[in-house]
């Protein structure tokens, strides 16, 4: 994947407030900007809401009318009208559970869609972000926020969100008719629930603190629990179990604590709600009461008022519940938006870039300079020439600069000042699946999915190219055969079809790197990046390879970063990198000759090699 202008996604501009500083209100309309599918058929779903919460009204009118009219009508006890206004009654609440099925089914549907898209883009982003700045960030963290905070929010909009619109609504109808009965009880109902207007909202900023905290601890548990997971072999092989769980049992316990104290509030603002909506019951019964004695009001009308209190109180309840979950879902949001805010430092020009056509490839350094993110320049003034065809062998001290310069031919990341340039065009220029084409890489360390062996062969070819089942794909045989692997593919248990394991772990570092290298050939590029692809392979698999590199190689430009300087004395051109400058570039020989930087690192190496 590669980030573009338009992939949908939430951009920071100078004028867009970080999403860590929005309120709650602000931080609800800019998820509804990403994600406007949560809104779809609102207007419906509010409909039905409306139904919902008139239908429950119609208990206490009922009530009322059975009472006064039924059975305390003044000829007796009204039999055929107690049955009709009983009957009234459960038709509309059968209604109001209708309309309320309704309102779920279709919230749930508007929400999912709407999270669908959430998660689409927030996954989407983080690929679109370079190398660099994923690795700023520990993964686990970026996971749970694609994950976890999704799930926060999906909990709120499917369930908070409509209700606390519901509850609203239906305080306010239960308000209206408490005032029809007795606008004395009324203005008493409300002035019991003054005080807890007036403390809630400062409550619910420090619950709204407490969560972010909660989503920072998941987020950094995760990181923790799978670091300890990929890790698991280092882990055994230094015995450092104990201290790796130490590490993990600490980060759980953060998680816990945050919890606990988020929690903890949220249990004395909803005991808030549930002790000042008792008091306002027991103060409607003693005061009801008193003027039923004066004769201001009836037994019938006393019990309605005693149901629409119900129908008062237990949403003001719930609604605090609600707004404990809505904080907790608003930091999930901000972690989200987050993600999506994050500006991608190496964007892909898309239609809008230069084409790259296939055919021999020429690499340019152009006064090329980096230096990573608040630290010290790693590459200064590198102006290199590569024709097409040639293969180029970079050597040097550790540290010295020469993976970034592959890194930079990748584009995993730009050039601080001067240009990489493919064919005489900057690479930010470049579209980014020409370059993808183009420009294929063999890291040290080939990553391997969970699946057979023919499928992570068949990821050298585009999406577009992939039909069927890469197994009985002729071209990952041919890539395999082209290599000359094709005996070891045969000794394998089931072949092409053979199950590598979660990261290849079902085979030996070398095997994977056999692995990557046919993935490379499938891939067809132009320009071949080289970490030292046969560093971690036997002597065996070495040769063979060596065989099969010579034949990949030829009309393609290769650049190797080489760890042995056998790679280099094989070379057409050999890139000598001291402290983040080239400082020699020519023919093995020449530079042998030439009693420099690399006549005294090939000695050292023939003396170690003897």
């Amino acid at each position: 994947m590669s980030g573009t202008a338009a992939d949908g996604g939430v951009r920071a501009d100078a004028r867009m407030a970080p999403a860590s500083t929005l309120g709650v209100l602000a931080t609800l309309r800019r998820g509804v900007q990403v994600s406007p599918e949560i809104l779809q058929g609102l207007v419906g779903t509010l409909g039905l809401a409306v139904l919902a919460a008139v239908a429950r009204v119609l208990v206490p009118l009922a009530v009322q009318q059975t009472v006064d009219t039924g059975i305390l009508a003044p000829g007796g006890a009204d039999v055929p009208r107690v049955a009709a206004l009983v009957g009234l009654a459960a038709a509309g609440l059968l209604v109001g559970a209708a309309c309320s099925a309704g309102v779920n089914v279709r919230l749930f549907r508007a929400s999912e869609s709407g999270l669908l898209t959430l998660r689409t883009r927030a996954f989407r982003h983080v690929h679109d972000l370079s190398v660099l700045t994923q690795g700023s960030e520990r993964r686990g963290s970026l996971v749970s926020r694609v994950t976890s905070d999704v799930d926060t929010i999906s909990m709120f909009v499917q369930w908070g969100g409509i209700m606390l619109l519901v509850s609203l609504l239906q305080i306010l109808v239960a308000t209206a008719l408490m005032a029809v009965y007795s606008w004395q009880l009324t203005v008493l109902v409300w002035l019991c629930f003054v005080p807890l207007l007036i403390v809630l909202p400062r409550m619910q900023k420090g619950v709204n603190a407490r969560y972010g905290n909660v989503r920072e601890r998941y987020g950094a548990m995760l990181g923790a629990v799978s670091e300890a997971v990929v890790g698991a072999e280092t882990i055994r092989a230094y015995g450092v179990a104990a201290r790796t769980q130490r590490r993990i049992d600490a980060a759980v316990r953060a998680t816990r604590d945050a919890m606990v104290r988020a929690q903890n509030l949220v249990a004395v603002v909803f005991s808030s709600g549930v002790l000042v909506a008792n008091l306002a019951l027991a103060a409607v019964v003693a005061v009801g009461t008193w003027l039923g004695v004066l004769g201001d009001i009836s037994v019938g009308r006393v019990l309605a008022f005693l149901f629409l209190v119900q129908l008062f109180t237990g949403p003001v309840q719930m609604a605090t519940e609600i707004l404990n979950e809505l904080q907790n879902a608003v930091a999930g949001w901000r972690r989200v938006l987050g993600v999506l805010e994050t500006p991608v430092d190496v964007a892909d020009p898309g239609d809008s870039g230069r084409p790259s056509p296939r055919g021999p490839a020429t690499l340019t350094f152009d006064d090329v300079g980096y230096a990573y993110p608040d630290g010290p320049p790693v590459l200064r003034d590198v102006t290199l020439d590569v024709p097409a065809g040639t293969s180029v062998a970079v050597v040097g001290a550790t540290g010295s600069g020469k993976t970034t310069l592959a890194k930079l031919v990748a584009r995993f990341m730009d050039p601080t000042t001067g240009a990489v340039r493919l064919d005489g065009v900057d690479l930010r220029d470049v579209r980014g699946a020409d370059l993808r084409r183009r420009v294929v890489l063999v890291p040290q360390e080939g990553f391997l999915f969970d699946g057979t062996l023919a499928e992570n062969i068949a990821y050298g070819l585009r999406d577009e190219d992939v039909d069927g089942d890469p197994v009985a794909d002729p071209r990952v045989r041919g890539a395999v055969e082209d290599l000359g692997l094709h005996p070891w593919v045969d000794e394998l248990p089931q072949g092409l079809a053979t199950p590598v394991g979660q990261r290849g772990e079902m085979l030996s570092a070398g095997e994977r790197q056999l692995v990557a290298l046919a993935r490379a050939r499938l891939a067809d590029g132009d320009l071949l990046l080289l970490d030292e692809a046969t560093s971690a392979v036997d002597p065996v698999a070495e040769v063979r390879i060596a065989r099969a590199l010579r034949e990949l190689a030829r009309g393609r430009t290769t650049l190797t970063i080489a760890h042995r300087l056998s790679t280099a004395e094989a070379a057409d051109l050999v890139v000598v990198v001291h402290a983040g400058e080239v400082v020699e570039v020519g023919e093995h020989a020449e530079l042998v000759a030439r009693g420099g930087h690399y006549a005294s690192m090939h000695a050292a190496w023939v003396a170690q090699t003897r």
